[in-house]
């Protein structure tokens, strides 16, 4: 009964005049932000934070976290229309979101992401009210071998989640991660791969690569691929989803509230990693897995119900923790702490306005943006019915716009162009570049930690199944890869018997 009262009293304070502007400010943004690549919902919190300055603690909190959910919605827009992911953890919706958009579904993927997203959130805020601390003890569980396995998990997942075969993903596997160790040596600080230029040294920007990978590359792909100057997509069909739709799509919308909202707890995971899982989970699951990679439906709606979701819950570690998971929560912890307000197990207690308006705000602010998204899908639809010529010079001007707002230089956009064209060099012999990008994510993840590990350990290999997290972890791992092989195996032998 307390937390119900607790939740009305948040709900209360949400709707107050200011904070339901700033509710609906910030997730307008946030979704701007996410259609827009190259921005990200990161920089983007860490530039309104000034703003927040004048604000009081709950109503700064919940225009920053406006901000990252709605950019969960808004990732969506450009990954099916355009192949460019607004956020990483837009990458997955890409390898089918793209196909539907092909096949004239557009509007069928993104009003399925959009609800997937919606029902997401609101799981993820029930976890919040309901779960929190209990959620949060078990993410403090995690030290460093459990990072470690739970990259390699990830990694693993990359490559097995792939539309390619197994071994065009691993060699993206692999140059995700040759890309991603360019820079400093994160244990020494001894400069790796950068062959004497200076800009090399912090490493290269993950979106910078992403939008060459994705971005670029389609465009000349698009352009090798049709020369008449026509609309990739000719038929938009459908926005709305059918009931047909929604019942199809009920079991990967609630696997991925549920994965979403569990990994969201994990540092370095979050989006990318839930919608990961999700999208190998929904595989898994599907009585038709070789639709997958061309446009099957359950593979847009669980993955963005997984992100949005992922979205939510790590809000957990840092309201009850005072553990940022990842850079945009820990803005908004420097955000709570120039207000005088220092998160952690006691702020629910001495600060309920702000733990119970953000849960209220969360509520709103997925509300408006479902009543947002299902009106305005039309019009972002129609961009796919521009022709390939004004598209691609549209988009090429975005992205070298995007690429050099990363930093204020010209290196990203070298970066960016070169990305695009090793993308588009790999796409045309079948290797996808939806890996490069995960690997390139969760490889400094998994390498630090697993140096960091057997440092503890001194060289020990025990340590990454001395907890019972670390071996629940790398039996999943295990078993993803015997999935993987076994189906080979008894296919091999039954070719034996076929030749005998």
């Amino acid at each position: 009964m307390d937390v119900l009262q607790n939740l009305l009293d948040g709900l209360q304070l949400a709707l107050g005049a200011e904070n339901l502007l700033f509710v609906l400010l910030g997730v307008s943004v946030g979704m701007m932000v996410g259609v827009l690549p190259g921005l990200g919902p990161a920089p983007t919190v860490a530039l309104l934070l000034p703003i927040t300055f004048g604000l009081d603690a709950s109503t700064a909190v919940i225009l920053l976290a406006g901000v990252y959910y709605g950019a969960m919605y808004g990732g969506t827009i450009t990954s099916v229309l355009l192949r460019i992911p607004g956020e990483a953890a837009s990458v997955v919706s890409t390898i089918d979101g793209h196909e539907m958009a092909k096949q004239g579904q557009a509007g069928r993927a993104l009003g399925l992401a959009a609800i997937g997203s919606f029902v997401g959130g609101m799981v993820a805020t029930c976890c919040l009210v309901l779960f929190a601390p209990a959620l949060a003890d078990f993410a403090l569980n995690f030290g460093s071998p459990e990072y470690a396995v739970l990259a390699f998990l990830g990694l693993i997942l990359v490559a097995y989640t792939s539309a390619g075969t197994m071994t065009k993903s691993l060699v993206a596997v692999g140059i995700g991660l040759l890309l991603a160790s360019i820079g400093q040596d994160p244990m020494s600080g001894a400069s790796r791969w950068a062959f004497g230029v200076p800009e090399l040294m912090g490493g290269i920007d993950v979106v910078a690569v992403i939008m060459g990978l994705f971005g670029l590359s389609e465009i000349l792909v698009t352009i090798a691929n049709n020369r008449r100057g026509e609309s990739t997509t000719q038929h938009v069909g459908r926005v709305l989803p059918t009931a047909r739709d929604l019942k199809d799509n009920a079991g990967a919308i609630g696997r991925g509230s549920l994965i979403g909202t569990g990994l969201g707890l994990v540092p370095g995971g979050g989006g990318v990693l839930a919608s990961l899982v999700s999208y190998g989970v929904e595989r898994k699951a599907s009585r038709t897995p070789e639709k997958f990679g061309h446009g099957a439906p359950q593979a847009v709606s669980g993955p963005e119900t997984a992100n949005n979701s992922a979205s939510i819950s790590t809000f957990i570690p840092l309201l009850t923790l005072g553990f940022p998971p990842n850079g945009v929560l820990a803005v908004i912890f420097g955000a709570l702490l120039i207000q005088g307000v220092t998160p952690g197990p006691d702020l629910i207690s001495e600060h309920p306005d702000i733990f119970w308006g953000v849960v209220g705000s969360m509520v709103i602010g997925n509300l408006i943006l479902l009543v947002m998204n299902i009106p305005l899908l039309p019009v972002f639809v129609r961009i796919a019915k521009i022709p390939v010529a004004v598209m691609s010079t549209l988009t090429l001007a975005v992205l070298i716009v995007g690429a050099y707002s990363i930093n204020g230089n010209t290196f990203d956009v070298a970066v960016m162009v070169v990305s695009g064209l090793l993308g588009y060099l790999l796409r045309r012999i079948g290797i996808p570049p939806a890996p490069i990008v995960l690997a390139f994510i969760l490889g400094p993840i998994f390498e630090t930690n697993f140096r960091r590990s057997l440092v503890l350990s001194d060289g020990g290999f025990g340590i990454f199944v001395s907890s019972p997290t670390a071996v629940v972890l790398l039996g999943l791992a295990v078993l993803v890869l015997l999935s993987t092989a076994l189906p080979k195996v008894r296919q091999r032998r039954r070719t034996l018997e076929v030749e005998d």
